[in-house]
């Protein structure tokens, strides 16, 4: 039976698909600015509800200036989560745009790609100068990596730069700390259960085995915490701005585990 209902997730989530993806290209043609965060925020939502993700929010996003939020990182599944929550563009790795499927879904939410060589550089720079010329807001992961979901690693502060690139007005940064509460409804204490939302570095799991896996579950609860917008031209260097949004978002799920899982 749970293959049967896995199979019907799936089926699903190819058939909105297909009936929003012409539609955002349509708004995509005429209108990318806010507007074209509309549909691709209701498709996170309805997602989130086939593949039974619970969210609770503590904290609302910061949405009257133009903002950077900053959350770490758990799984793919991260992008539902914070889609639902949140009308911006995601800056990711690059190797993401070539992903069947998932990359071109990535460029409906007009996503950021970056790489790490320096050929990029110059290309990836004015794409990210233009989006924020454009006011746009964007999510990034500066851990660089997705983690087990039991800690926060420090983050790499090269990402932070796109804080202070528009010298003439100041741009807010919102950490955000993203936690696993449980998984089929029991809470989480073993790795095994992390594992089923999670996706990081230490797993030997494809994504899709990994996918198939949640789809087969009841599904997992995740919290939001959207902590105190701050001010980036406070901070006399990236490297700073870094540590303190590190430790907000570490210490959100430090705080949510004893909290939540004494």
């Amino acid at each position: 039976m749970r293959n049967v209902i896995a199979a019907l997730k799936i089926m699903l989530f190819i058939l909105i698909s297909i009936l929003l993806i012409p539609v955002q290209l349509l708004v995509m043609a005429f209108d990318k600015g806010s507007n074209a965060y509309f549909l691709p925020q209701q498709w996170h939502k309805m997602l989130c509800a086939i593949f039974r993700i619970k969210i609770k929010c503590t904290g609302r996003p910061y949405t009257d200036e133009q903002t950077i939020y900053v959350s770490n990182h758990m799984s793919y599944l991260d992008i539902l989560v914070l889609g639902t929550a949140l009308r911006a563009s995601f800056v990711s790795k690059k190797d993401v745009a070539s992903w069947p499927i998932l990359g071109f879904l990535s460029r409906l939410q007009q996503t950021a790609f970056i790489s790490r060589s320096h050929v990029d550089a110059r290309k990836e720079k004015n794409a990210l100068d233009a989006m924020l010329t454009e006011e746009k807001s964007l999510i990034i992961f500066p851990e660089g990596t997705s983690t087990d979901g039991k800690t926060v690693i420090p983050f790499k502060s090269s990402l932070f730069s796109i804080a202070f690139r528009k010298k003439e007005n100041n741009i807010k940064i919102q950490p955000i700390t993203l936690a696993l509460h449980n998984v089929e409804g029991r809470d989480v204490k073993i790795q095994d259960d992390y594992d089923l939302y999670s996706w990081h570095i230490d797993m030997i799991t494809p994504l899709g085995k990994h996918l198939w896996r949640f789809l087969y579950s009841r599904g997992a609860e995740i919290h939001i915490y959207f902590h105190t917008p701050v001010d980036a031209n406070e901070y006399s260097d990236r490297k700073i701005l870094a540590k303190s949004c590190y430790k907000t978002v570490s210490n959100g799920l430090t705080n949510h585990r004893m909290n939540n899982h004494n």
